[in-house]
């Protein structure tokens, strides 16, 4: 029964898998990653083929075919399987038990929340301002988190971050708002929010003791353009010399894809008058963070009791997707698959916005590319966008800080993130981020 349906199925199967690569690479790439997807249109239509030519082979040949199919998806799913086994955390914990001593923090971010709340009743998490962009008919979106507040942060280095949020709900210490000038305004996303390290390892602080002068971020996490745009437009502060705009190519792109499809946020892009007035709104955003910790308790005892990741776990799985990610090493660069879609028009528009903004303010605007653990793990490359961003700072005169030229000269790039894996950067990584912005802007004003 099964080898009379073998080669309708193979054609079935072949046919759905040159669908979805036509989806993927005309759809969601929009074309622009053609050249990377060619090779998939090659091996699906070679399938195809050969799916077709198996009708006119012998029962005793496509039961051999059977076999071997069979036999060589239970190898890749066994194998899949046990990379799903052998996962970074354990790893982590053994590396960090080696070389610290202690015990790597497991706890979710709601376990340690609860366990410190015990003791502190005014301590609260990182909300981040893009959980308010998928409420329907919102007309105001917070930018920042708690003010005041010790703020439980990430976990990638072994323990958990934790600052004091200033009276803006950002990652600054509180007097800086007070300065009569700033060196330096940062904005950007988890990276400039200082991810998993603590004060004073962050990319701000060390710009702060490199310069000896004042220095404040509105950077938070999961932020794209739009948001950070926004944060500008609501928190500049007066007298800055300096805005650094950072970002980050693992997904800012994506980011603003989300961010465009919100109404009330693309105000910012529409009306350069337009404000929320969140300086005098904090205890609005206060109260909302409240709320939102509260329901995100309900939601993370749901998940805990229901396994709410149990249907993206399955479709990795079948995906293959551990086993595709350790492949991907071996295929030349070209070849490897991109991470980011395609930069929208409205990026160049952002920026061009923010420039304006910041030369109408009297201060110097500085654009700083950083670049993501998977480029130096060579899983894949952001080449097309990379370029793409070079141009469009060339077209806007934007002084360009090159991250990526930075990290590509270290033998180990790898090892400027944590456990030399996935995640943001080490505290290396971030000495060397603030060594070159503060270094570059000297020579710039120097000359």
């Amino acid at each position: 029964m099964i080898k009379k349906f073998f080669s309708p199925l193979c054609i079935f199967i072949s046919i759905l898998l040159l669908c979805y690569i036509f989806y993927k690479s005309e759809i969601v790439w929009q074309g622009a990653r053609r050249d990377y997807y060619f090779f998939y249109y090659i091996v699906s239509v070679s399938i195809l083929l050969f799916s077709i030519i198996t009708i006119f082979l012998s029962q005793k040949i496509k039961t051999y075919l059977l076999i071997f199919f069979l036999s060589l998806s239970f190898s890749f799913y066994l194998f899949e399987a046990y990379l799903i086994v052998n996962d970074s955390s354990l790893r982590k914990a053994k590396i960090y038990k080696k070389k610290t001593g202690n015990i790597y923090d497991k706890r979710s971010k709601l376990e340690i929340y609860n366990d410190l709340k015990k003791n502190d009743k005014e301590i609260t998490v990182t909300i981040f301002p893009f959980k308010h962009l998928n409420k329907s008919n919102s007309n105001f979106i917070p930018l920042s988190g708690k003010s005041n507040s010790k703020t439980i942060f990430c976990n990638e280095n072994g323990y958990y971050a934790i600052y004091k949020s200033d009276r803006y709900g950002f990652n600054n210490p509180d007097e800086e708002w007070d300065k009569t000038e700033v060196e330096y305004l940062l904005v950007g996303d988890s990276f400039v929010h200082g991810a998993c390290v603590n004060r004073p390892n962050d990319i701000s602080s060390k710009l702060r003791n490199l310069s000896n002068k004042s220095v404040i971020s509105l950077g938070y996490g999961s932020n794209g353009p739009i948001l950070e745009y926004a944060s500008l437009r609501e928190f500049f502060p007066d007298r800055v010399k300096n805005v650094l705009w950072f970002y980050y190519e693992g997904n800012d792109v994506k980011n603003l894809s989300d961010e465009l499809r919100n109404i009330f946020l693309r105000k910012y892009i529409n009306n350069i008058n337009f404000s929320q007035n969140l300086k005098k709104k904090q205890k609005l955003v206060d109260n909302l963070s409240d709320k939102i910790i509260n329901l995100e308790k309900k939601e993370a005892a749901k998940k805990a009791k229901l396994s709410s990741d149990l249907k993206y776990k399955i479709y990795s799985y079948l995906k293959l997707n551990q086993l595709r990610s350790n492949l991907n090493i071996l295929l030349p660069s070209k070849r490897r698959p991109p991470t980011q879609n395609v930069i929208k028009p409205e990026f160049k528009e952002i920026l061009k916005l923010a420039k304006e903004l910041t030369e109408k303010k009297g201060s110097n605007f500085y654009f700083i590319y950083l670049p993501t653990y998977k480029r130096y793990k060579k899983i894949d490359n952001n080449d097309v966008n990379y370029n793409k961003v070079k141009s469009v700072m060339s077209e806007l005169n934007i002084p360009f800080i090159d991250i990526h030229k930075v990290f590509d000269k270290e033998k180990n790039p790898i090892k400027l993130f944590p456990f030399e894996m996935y995640g943001h950067y080490t505290v290396e990584g971030n000495e060397k981020i603030a060594q070159e912005v503060f270094e570059f802007i000297n020579e710039k004003n120097f000359n």
